[in-house]
């Protein structure tokens, strides 16, 4: 049997019988009598045919059980069929943090029924950007997925140029047209600090995550709201949010006021490192030193003793940002809509 153009596929038959060929693009326009551009315009919706083509090539397509490429539909119809999700990467590695577990777990549900592929791309620096920007640019992606973006991060102007759906956590940047989806990091800061003073503590001291980002300005400002005024500078120690970030913010704190008598930090694992420190040094938890995390992961319950913690929907922001993306991806021209912030929720335990 002769073929016109690339040579059919094939599978083999079960119980290693005869080979069975799977039609291709070609077969079917020499079916249908028509050229494989029209139909290739045929299987990818194109309007550019008349009704009896149309019908010639559906015909072909049943007859043979011609099966498109998925690759190829998608490519022919300006689609990527995936979306980024960009991530930065912790000093210690992306594991190291459970937040962005959950985060990616909650996006990958909120795709699931979707059909698009989800492409996690660490970013790290410099290089990592610009690779970023490439994929942008040549339009390998549908959407764009943006976490704790950094305030001199050129990515979310460029992806506003480009005019690429996106959504990010944090506060929309200033005259971008972005869409933007995160937990309530102030209420829940305010409220943790304020539980903390309701307890009789007066010295507490403030493990935040490194400047520079939203996230961070948002605990903060939740901490100045609980305290009527700006925190002691001796007070706050800015640290990576791991266990090792929090041994070493506690003891710096320790070392600059050894009588503080409560500790906030703005991730439980953060509070965990915090709370061997504290042990190392003959401080009760929470007769001396009353302790209190952030995300309410599987780190706060099995501290010694549990700890207290704001818990953060964060998988709830996932689903809803790969939502949000999916309503952008399918009108791109829609406005941007008002910041959805999901609300945290205080869960007290033994730890304070």
């Amino acid at each position: 049997m002769s073929r016109t153009g690339e040579t059919a596929r094939s599978t083999d038959t079960a119980r290693g019988g005869p080979r069975r060929t799977v039609p291709t693009l070609e077969e079917v326009a020499a079916r249908a009598g028509v050229g494989r551009g029209t139909a290739s315009r045929v299987i990818n919706g194109s309007p550019r045919v008349s009704a009896r083509t149309r019908a010639a090539v559906e015909q072909a397509v049943a007859d043979l059980g011609y099966i498109p490429n998925r690759a190829a539909r998608a490519l022919a119809a300006g689609s990527a069929d995936a979306v980024a999700l960009v991530l930065p990467e912790p000093g210690a590695g992306l594991p190291a943090d459970p937040y962005f577990a959950d985060l990616v777990r909650g996006v990958g549900s909120g795709l699931a029924d979707s059909g698009l592929q989800l492409q996690l791309t660490l970013f790290r620096g410099p290089e990592e950007g610009r690779r970023c920007a490439d994929q942008l640019a040549a339009r390998r992606v549908d959407g764009v997925l943006l976490v704790s973006v950094h305030d001199d991060d050129p990515l979310p102007g460029l992806i506003a140029e480009l005019g690429v759906p996106a959504v990010l956590t944090g506060r929309r940047p200033a005259g971008l047209p972005l869409t933007c989806v995160d937990s309530d990091e102030t209420g829940g800061a305010r409220a943790a600090l304020g539980h903390l003073l309701a307890r009789g503590r007066r010295t507490v001291a403030v493990i935040a995550s490194p400047p520079g980002t939203d996230v961070a300005r948002r605990f903060l400002d939740g901490c100045r709201q609980a305290l009527g005024s700006a925190p002691d500078a001796a007070l706050v120690e800015s640290a990576a949010l791991t266990e090792s970030g929090g041994r070493r913010a506690m003891r710096a704190l320790l070392d600059r006021r050894p009588g503080l008598d409560a500790v906030l930090a703005a991730s439980d694992a953060a509070a965990a490192g915090a709370l061997q420190v504290l042990r190392a040094r003959g401080s009760r938890v929470p007769a001396d030193v009353a302790v209190a995390g952030f995300d309410d992961s599987a780190v706060a319950r099995h501290t010694d003793p549990p700890l207290t913690t704001v818990r953060r929907p964060t998988e709830a922001v996932g689903r809803t940002m790969a939502a949000v993306l999916l309503s952008r991806i399918q009108d791109p021209a829609a406005p941007a809509g008002p910041r959805i912030v999901l609300p945290t929720e205080l869960i007290v335990r033994e730890s304070s």
